[in-house]
């Protein structure tokens, strides 16, 4: 497993994107193959979650995303993992 992205931009992305989405991330759960990471439920957050998952279905297609968002606004879960060595490329490369 390999992110597409050279390394001064996937620099750049753990200084804004990644790093605003951790700062944000209220729980983080085990999952077999991957995590589970709640957030608040703010449509900004929302959005910057949503811009997370499109560049990252661009530069690590290996992932699979899951989003589930309350209606009453409370909380944002989202699913993120993938084939074997996901849960560990999760960890070292995004540092979730």
């Amino acid at each position: 497993m390999t992110c597409k992205l050279t390394t001064p931009e996937l620099r750049e992305r753990k200084e804004t994107v990644i790093a605003s989405l951790k700062q944000q991330m209220m729980e983080k759960r085990d999952l077999k193959n991957g995590y589970a990471f709640r957030f608040p439920g703010t449509d900004d957050v929302l959005d910057e979650l949503m811009e997370f998952i499109k560049t990252e279905r661009e530069c690590c297609d290996f992932f699979i995303f899951g989003l589930s968002v309350s209606g009453d606004k409370s909380e944002i879960w989202l699913e993120l993992t993938g084939a074997a060595g996901a849960k560990d490329f999760i960890t070292a490369e995004l540092g979730f």
